[in-house]
């Protein structure tokens, strides 16, 4: 399965690498690829030595302004002209998503993820890695989105929330019928 991974490239403490990495082990153990990126900065980096030292395949889409900080050693990659077309681009190539820790870059990926699900474009399976609580409070406001009536779909049929890989990549797994 191609799994889109959307998350920092920060360099971050082991609250957020350790399980990063793990997830990542579990990824490439899996056989699946890692469609991410591309950065060979921060967490980015961290889940993409995870998955290729556990012999998954890295898929990297990276954009213009940050061609400098791409993996060599991806098996692909891709440069795209603009954020907007390297998300189209991470979308297309993948199976599933899931949305790591990470600042305003990533919770504008995992919105738009989000909202092209509510309205139909896509319909693959989108997880958010809840590691150390990070996205504690995101939940507790899509819940009060779906409770005072602001989603047209079930929160549920939008996203799952994992609170470890072991989790998330079940879930994956699961919806592909590969369980």
């Amino acid at each position: 399965m191609n799994i889109c991974v959307f998350l920092s490239a920060a360099d971050l403490d082991d609250r957020y690498t350790v399980p990063a990495r793990e997830f990542a082990e579990l990824l490439g153990r899996g056989g699946h690829t890692l469609v991410w990126g591309g950065s060979e900065s921060g967490l980015m980096k961290v889940v993409a030595d995870g998955v290729q030292s556990a012999g998954g395949r890295l898929v990297g889409v990276s954009v213009d302004f940050l061609a400098d900080k791409a993996r060599l050693s991806a098996d692909e990659m891709v440069i795209a002209r603009d954020l907007a077309e390297r998300k189209a681009l991470l979308l297309a190539k993948a199976d599933a998503v899931v949305i790591m820790v990470g600042g305003t870059g990533t919770l504008d990926e995992a919105t738009e993820i989000l909202e092209l699900k509510k309205h139909g474009k896509h319909t693959k399976p989108v997880v958010l890695l809840n590691t150390a609580g990070f996205y504690d409070g995101l939940r507790e406001q899509f819940q009060r989105m779906e409770d005072e009536g602001f989603l047209p779909v079930p929160l549920t049929d939008l996203v799952f929330f994992a609170k470890d890989g072991v989790g998330a990549l079940a879930y994956l797994e699961e919806s592909a019928g590969l369980q």
